[in-house]
């Protein structure tokens, strides 16, 4: 359970120092808000990791075995890529900037993969209730440390010393991999195209309903992602001080987000998934518009955290019943490879279409582009109606 809880720290650190943190650190060097909103594009790794997950399943490091071999190198190599993004100036050269956030999205997300690996392969099925909710827990800390943390350090030093510091915070889920054992061997698949990569997709793409699964992932979310691709600069602009951002948006936003998920997934037991999704999905629409209040409330502490507690706590319960929804959908033999394709689609909106949200709030101006992030969300919860005969009070069962 503590492998569990250090692995997700680890995994959730790097994520926000190249979204929130660096988002702030540009701000502050006066680039313009359209090229912040395309700076999302570093994030890609994260939505195409599924491409280089076979190659992990595939070969053995030649130290720690296959799990923790490639989780100490993608440890290091994040902790490197951290400190090196701290070098870098975004009022100099935005392209060594663009680089090394690349850098840490890709060994970030090749973290992912061999993590999701290990604790599939080394809890029971009893177990991995409690090892998944003690990741996520871990994860949402190391988010908090790298954005709450690392804006309120900002206030005070600089941000080279910032990144300097959260690349040392690497250093408890390396200690992790070194001191955890390797889980008990799985097969490796015999052949890299056909046992690796081709028989978990062709399985998934054959079943009836695939493309709608596959819509309704890229989809139900993308109002939420949106709206939170361009918070940071949003309440730079509204008048807020980094200190606060980092004590209500980061600190406080990170407990409503945890209170969201433990209600979200209390509920399901009594709803299901399918009317879980509905009754998230609208609350996740309305708390993305409600960003606009504050454009009329001014840099006001109280009712920041009124909006962010209501944004967090909507977002938390979606994101439980969305991950519900993609673990029921995913074939327990190929869960590896079915899962990283699934989490990678689910990343698409917040890479590519949250680039251009820097372009549409210079243009439409901030009420008009949170309403519209509100209004964006609807598709994907029209697409719920494609599942209407699909309930269910079991919402971790998977599909064989």
């Amino acid at each position: 359970m503590l492998v569990s809880l250090f692995m997700g720290f680890s995994c959730g650190l790097p994520l926000l120092l190249t979204i929130g943190l660096l988002q702030a650190w540009m701000k502050q060097r006066g680039v313009d808000l359209t090229t912040i909103g395309f700076m999302s594009l570093v994030g890609l790794p994260y939505t195409v990791k599924f491409l280089w997950a076979p190659l992990m399943d595939r070969y053995v490091p030649p130290f720690l075995g296959r799990r923790r071999g490639w989780l100490l190198i993608a440890q290091v190599s994040s902790a490197l890529a951290i400190f090196l993004l701290g070098r870098t100036d975004p009022g100099e050269s935005l392209a060594w900037v663009s680089v090394a956030a690349f850098f840490v999205t890709f060994c970030s997300a090749s973290q992912d993969i061999v993590v999701d690996a290990y604790r599939r392969e080394d809890l029971t099925d009893e177990e991995l209730g409690l090892g998944s909710s003690l990741y996520v827990y871990g994860y949402r800390v190391g988010m908090l440390l790298a954005s709450g943390g690392g804006l309120i350090l900002a206030d005070h030093v600089s941000f080279a010393s910032v990144y300097a510091i959260m690349a040392l915070c690497m250093i408890p889920g390396i200690a992790t991999t070194l001191l955890t054992p390797e889980p008990p061997a799985v097969a490796a698949p015999k052949s890299l195209w056909s046992g690796a990569v081709a028989e978990p997709l062709l399985e998934f793409f054959r079943r009836d309903g695939a493309v709608s699964i596959l819509a309704f992932i890229l989809l139900y979310k993308l109002g939420d992602q949106m709206a939170s691709a361009m918070t940071q600069p949003f309440y730079m602009d509204v008048g807020f001080t980094l200190t606060q951002i980092g004590a209500v948006v980061k600190v406080f936003g990170t407990g409503a987000t945890l209170f969201g998920a433990f209600v979200g997934g209390v509920l399901m037991f009594r709803l299901g998934i399918y009317r879980a999704l509905w009754a998230f999905g609208v609350l996740q629409a309305v708390s993305a518009g409600c960003f606009a209040i504050l454009v009329y409330t001014g840099p006001s502490t109280l009712w920041l955290a009124v909006v962010i507690g209501f944004e967090n706590v909507s977002a938390g319960m979606g994101t439980a019943a969305f991950m519900a929804f993609m673990a029921s959908v995913t074939n327990r033999k190929f869960t590896a490879t079915q899962y990283a394709l699934l989490t990678s689609l689910m990343g698409v909106p917040r890479v590519f279409l949250s680039s251009l949200t820097g372009f549409f709030s210079a243009h439409l101006g901030w009420v008009a582009f949170f309403i519209g992030c509100a209004i964006t969300a609807i598709p994907g919860l029209l697409l719920l109606l494609k599942f209407s005969g699909w309930a269910t009070s079991k919402p971790a069962e998977a599909v064989d």
